[in-house]
């Protein structure tokens, strides 16, 4: 008896052939399935990826729109009517008379003994990009 052992391939899945003379003949049917589980594998992926890509962009597209928005915030901070230089890095204060006229003010509720003469809306801070960043107090 002669027992000899045939070399054994790793990949034989992409061959189109059998790789030991032991293995069944690969039909045309057999190619047709491993195209179509090809196929198949190739929409998962691209659709996985895809789907990535999209909540990505979705996720991007939510990030523009409040970078837009707090731009038009800083853009109507900016109009208010405000009698000095506002310098970067100094706290202003927000008020709002009667007659709902806004302004800017140096002076804090405390600078005025928690009384000011108009209503207190926020404090902010000019940030150096000249965007406002509003500060509790």
């Amino acid at each position: 008896m002669h027992n000899k052992k045939e070399p054994v391939i790793e990949n034989k899945n992409i061959i189109n052939y059998p790789s030991r003379t032991s293995d069944p003949p690969i039909t045309l049917v057999d190619i047709a399935k491993e195209i179509e589980r090809s196929e198949e594998i190739i929409k998962i992926n691209i659709n996985s990826k895809l789907d990535l890509i999209l909540k990505e962009i979705n996720r991007l597209k939510e990030k523009a729109k409040l970078i837009i928005e707090q731009a038009y915030k800083d853009l109507e901070l900016h109009k208010i009517k405000c009698n000095f230089k506002k310098i970067p890095g100094e706290i202003i204060y927000l008020y709002k008379k009667e007659t709902e006229e806004l302004y800017f003010s140096r002076l804090s509720p405390e600078d005025w003994k928690n009384n000011p003469p108009d209503e207190f809306i926020n404090a902010y801070k000019l940030k150096y990009d000249k965007t406002f960043e509003k500060i509790e107090i």
